[in-house]
């Protein structure tokens, strides 16, 4: 009688283990994702503050600027061209920068395993910050798009009016909105956390983009810190005047 006793394997093949890793995406290609991606929203949250600081001109700039939005190079390209385009664009970097963000944190989980060591100070105030802030985002441009966008209820004011041909009416919808102290403190506190978001999220880019220079990280620091700032002053001032009866 054979005494040997056949080998047993434990666990997948290892032609599968190494099936499966070469498919899978490296997480440096996810980081550069989250920072391209992120860098566009960056730009495009920029574009926006100064868009909507028009509202301090008074009714006719803020509306003019939406009108022109919806008709830029008409007809020279077709009406809303550069609106849906942005919007593309946009929907894209987000789609990749929400799906490159949970990968990396479902990887990250993963390999810390079911007993995870503590993490204090700096390190765990970043490591919570940008997913709780960036869900709570993702739930504010829902809502924001609801209300001042597409003008659905119950989110939008049932006084708001849709665009008519070479018509806006950003400005009376925008007022008409934050004139509910519910959505204007909403619209406030959130952009405390898209502050937060912001400067947090400019400095993790200059490290995923491979940015070594000592110098040039503390410029993405400064840069993204003053940004965060303007985002945060700029736009929570308009539901607050709006509160308060300045702009009406």
């Amino acid at each position: 009688m054979s005494t040997h006793t056949p080998d047993i394997q434990i666990g997948p093949p290892a032609r599968t283990v190494r099936h499966r890793s070469r498919h899978r995406v490296p997480s440096w290609a996810l980081k550069a994702t989250m920072a391209v991606s992120g860098a566009l929203w960056v730009g495009f949250v920029a574009i926006h503050l100064f868009g909507n600081l028009k509202v301090f001109q008074g009714a006719a700039a803020f509306n003019g600027y939406a009108a022109w939005l919806r008709e830029a190079f008409y007809p020279m390209l077709p009406k809303e061209f550069l609106l849906w385009g942005l919007r593309i664009a946009l929907i894209v970097a987000l789609a990749a920068h929400v799906l490159s963000a949970a990968v990396i944190w479902w990887r990250a989980r993963l390999a810390r395993g079911p007993h995870r060591a503590r993490i204090n100070g700096a390190r765990s105030w970043g490591s919570w910050l940008m997913p709780v802030t960036g869900v709570v985002l993702l739930g504010f441009l829902i809502v924001h798009l609801l209300d001042l966008t597409l003008g659905l209820a119950p989110t939008a004011t049932q006084a708001f009016a849709h665009p008519a041909d070479g018509e806006a009416f950003a400005y009376e919808n925008l007022v008409a909105s934050f004139h509910r102290p519910l959505m204007a403190w909403f619209y406030i506190a959130t952009m405390v956390l898209l502050a937060a978001h912001t400067a947090k999220g400019v400095t993790t880019m200059a490290a995923d983009l491979g940015v070594m220079g000592h110098r040039l990280r503390a410029t993405f620091t400064v840069v993204g810190g003053l940004l965060a700032v303007a985002i945060m002053v700029g736009n929570a001032a308009i539901p607050l005047l709006v509160q308060v009866g300045v702009i009406s």
